[in-house]
């Protein structure tokens, strides 16, 4: 069976957890080959915000890339893959992937995702939002990303931060044809 390719990138927003999640998810789902991209930002936020060390991300992926090396498989648009998550996605990587800025290997992965016609998802961490930051949402899904804002719902009865972010996961899993059991849908029975 041929293995998903899938690209997760983080960008120093805040929401480490969510990126955690999926990793976690990912890196054990038998098929999927995950693609891990870490900004040197995001390193710097989860070291303010969290009790997370690289390796909860790194531990997870088949193959890790430093932000600044724009000759990694997924700066080139012949390296074949199913898509790219973008978890959390500041307002920085945003404006840059709006504008086409290629300028370290996560924007640059995420133009060549645009151009060719790839899945992308950015899991946008920001509020409130300012005419800018909407702008650049509306030219990128204009493009062809999906912009996923880190929203959780609550009909799921979450009871923690981990359900919340297992929620979340879920849901960008769900865009990417993943499956998954990180919370119960909509309409499903709970055992609480």
């Amino acid at each position: 069976m041929d293995k998903k390719k899938v690209i997760l990138a983080v960008s120093g927003a805040s929401g480490t957890m969510y990126a955690v999640k999926l990793a976690q998810h990912l890196g054990s789902a038998e098929n999927v080959e995950l693609h891990l991209i870490m900004s040197d930002a995001a390193l710097k936020v989860m070291e303010l915000e969290t009790d997370f060390k690289p390796e909860d991300l790194t531990g997870h992926a088949d193959f890790v890339y430093q932000q600044n090396n724009i000759a990694a498989p997924p700066a080139s648009g012949s390296w074949q893959h199913d898509g790219m998550i973008i978890c959390p996605c500041s307002m920085a990587t945003l404006a840059a992937i709006a504008q086409g800025l290629g300028n370290n290997l996560l924007h640059r992965a995420a133009d060549v995702c645009l151009k060719e016609r790839r899945k992308l998802l950015l899991v946008t961490r920001e509020t409130p939002l300012n005419l800018i930051h909407i702008r650049n949402m509306e030219t990128a899904t204009l493009a062809g990303a999906t912009i996923m804002p880190a929203s959780p719902g609550f009909y799921h009865a979450p009871r923690s931060l981990d359900d919340m972010a297992s929620h979340m996961a879920g849901r960008i899993l769900e865009q990417m044809n993943i499956p998954h059991n990180l919370y119960l849908r909509w309409g499903e029975e709970s055992s609480r």
